[in-house]
């Protein structure tokens, strides 16, 4: 994201895919909460057995869940999203510059929007596949409520993980990687072609230098515009992921259920939370991502002047 000049170290793949790791776990510990929240909200009205809550913004889905479940339940499924970003955002992430250079021309003095897609694309879609039974066994955590006498299906990440397996099928832990492969090449590409064109363009035109407030502009922007663009497949994952065998055939039937029985602006629920924890998670995550990584490869500049 952005080349290094000649005089500088180039951080290694290594070094990458651990900054990224890392950047992105503390970002998911921050920002969990909204996430919950969008999830919470992107369920609600989807079936008629339910904890007869409703959940208002994200704010106040927030404040409902800490008053009415405790403050932990905003938490539910962490161990699931930590593991999920070890497995996923460090691959994702962390292969991008390397995926992007191998498909740029040795002609080409910057990487073409064409390079820079088509690495979003590899890298998201590897990634998915790699880290799908994290991201089912969070949604369904995160969703199940134990309210009014509902019976929580899971009693914790490991227990998911045993059940899911053993009472649907091991398939079952990759369930709903179509629409997830979908909403990741479209988070992937715009996320971070984005911040790449953002933050290359002020550092360019000499707008802002390549430090924390660039990164932070530069991630604010993409995270609107991959909440913008991600956000139909998301609640269609989402809804996918969390129900029970036999509710839906299909991924297209459960879109066509939701437009039928909500409109189209189901498609859209929980966009105000989604915003701003990926907005929340980007900023984290990208100032963080970059200032590790400097500094870990900073730290190699004297074993590599000494060889």
């Amino acid at each position: 994201m952005v080349s290094p000049t000649a005089s500088e170290v180039h951080p290694t793949m290594g070094v990458k895919i651990f900054s990224a790791g890392v950047a992105a776990c503390l970002a998911d510990v921050i920002t969990f909460p909204l996430d919950t929240a969008k999830v919470r909200l992107q369920i609600q009205g989807e079936s008629q057995i339910s904890s007869g809550i409703q959940y208002k913004g994200a704010l106040g889905t927030i404040t409902t869940l800490a008053k009415t479940e405790g403050p932990m339940k905003l938490y539910s499924g962490l161990p699931a999203g930590l593991q999920r970003q070890i497995s996923f955002a460090s691959l994702r992430i962390g292969l991008y510059d390397t995926v992007q250079e191998f498909y740029t021309s040795e002609k080409d003095i910057t990487p073409s929007l064409g390079s820079r897609i088509a690495a979003g694309l590899t890298t998201g879609g590897v990634a998915v596949f790699i880290g799908q039974p994290t991201e089912v066994v969070k949604v369904r955590l995160q969703a199940q409520s134990q309210l009014h006498g509902l019976k929580p299906r899971y009693t914790g990440t490991y227990n998911a993980y045993r059940i899911i397996a053993t009472t649907e099928s091991l398939k079952s832990l990759w369930k709903g990687t179509t629409p997830n492969l979908l909403r990741n090449i479209i988070i992937n590409c715009t996320e971070l072609v984005t911040y790449d064109l953002m933050k290359g363009a002020l550092v360019r035109n000499k707008i802002l230098a390549d430090d924390v407030p660039c990164h932070l502009l530069s991630a604010l922007i993409a995270g609107f515009c991959t909440t913008l663009l991600s956000s139909p497949v998301d609640v269609v994952k989402t809804r996918f992921i969390n129900s029970p065998p036999g509710q839906y055939i299909s991924v297209p039937s459960c879109a066509m259920t939701m437009l039928k029985k909500e409109r189209w602006t189901a498609f859209f629920k929980g966009f105000v939370p989604s915003f701003l924890r990926l907005a929340s998670w980007n900023v984290i995550m990208f100032v963080c991502f970059e200032q590790l990584k400097r500094e870990l490869t900073k730290s190699r500049q004297p074993t590599d002047y000494a060889t």
